[in-house]
């Protein structure tokens, strides 16, 4: 019994290989550079790309549990169904996909629109598995690192409405104990979304001042320009993706990214524990620094 897990050297994928060695699972990871592949013994290290059929073919022989994860690139939404295909055609039923929150709110979003016609897709081919829906990845924000420690400003336009942050650590560990859980069932198991929040729901003048206090200064909120912020995303990334994360930005200054009822008691039981903080995500990074 084998869990592929795709995505494997990226923020989350990591986690979720090294979550589920530590459980003692079969893992197979799906990686694009074998170079990059560091994961603890044991873990079967397979090359391929999801846009590569042929290789996927060979990757989910075997395969009883898959973890789908696709980044954020032009073709998302074509690598997502033709992993549902190559999957379905190799007999693997139970699946954990990682998509996002409100992936059916914003709807204008192209990368949030992409993950939610996998969803749909999912449901329709009558997959049993868990559509994962995290809020904010905390570790966003190591790409405006520098400029919190050198000009005293938090940066990031997420507004006023709030984010429900979580650490990528935290949202592998929930993936792998679903995987397990749909790995051992002994029947099918029900479609389920999880919502994967954090503790604390922040907006932009909270996380400045939990800034201030990890540094032992004054943070400034840098407000809420989403023109600028694509402008400064088009100094190092596609102006395709630029325009993406501003058309995402701006659905958090209007709708935020917000817990339903009951989510974060959920996710506790889950985790056996509280979840790590924005705070304890800061406090990391400047020790570090």
């Amino acid at each position: 019994m084998t869990i592929l897990v795709t995505g494997a050297t990226g923020t989350v994928g990591r986690q979720v290989v090294e979550q589920l060695a530590k459980r003692g699972a079969d893992v197979r990871a799906l990686v694009r550079d074998p170079a990059k592949a560091h994961f603890p013994a044991g873990v079967t290290v397979v090359q391929g790309d999801l846009l590569d059929v042929d290789s996927l073919r060979g990757a989910f022989f075997g395969v009883s549990t898959l973890f789908l994860l696709n980044a954020v690139v032009a073709d998302e939404f074509t690598q997502g169904l033709i992993a549902l295909n190559v999957a379905r055609q190799a007999g693997i039923e139970r699946i954990v996909y990682l998509s996002v929150i409100h992936s059916d709110l914003y709807v204008n979003v192209p990368h949030f629109a992409g993950k939610f016609g996998v969803e749909r897709m999912i449901e329709q081919m009558g997959f049993n598995a868990t559509i994962l829906r995290p809020a904010y990845f905390m570790s966003n924000d190591l790409a405006i690192k520098d400029v919190v420690f050198n000009y005293s400003v938090y940066p990031m336009p997420i507004g006023a409405k709030g984010l429900a942050m979580i650490d990528a650590r935290d949202i592998g560990e929930i993936a792998a104990i679903e995987l397990i859980r749909r790995e051992q069932a002994s029947g099918p198991l029900p479609l389920e979304r999880i919502n994967l929040v954090g503790p604390d729901t922040l907006r932009g003048a909270d996380v400045a001042a939990i800034w201030s206090e990890v540094l032992g200064r004054g943070i400034a909120y840098g407000g809420d320009d989403t023109a600028a912020f694509e402008q400064n995303l088009r100094t190092f990334m596609p102006s395709w993706m630029a325009f993406d994360m501003r058309l995402m930005s701006e659905r958090f200054l209007t709708e935020g990214m917000i817990p339903d009822r009951g989510d974060l008691e959920r996710l506790t039981a889950l985790l056996g524990r509280p979840h790590r903080s924005y705070r304890d995500f800061a406090a990391e990074i400047a020790a570090s620094a």
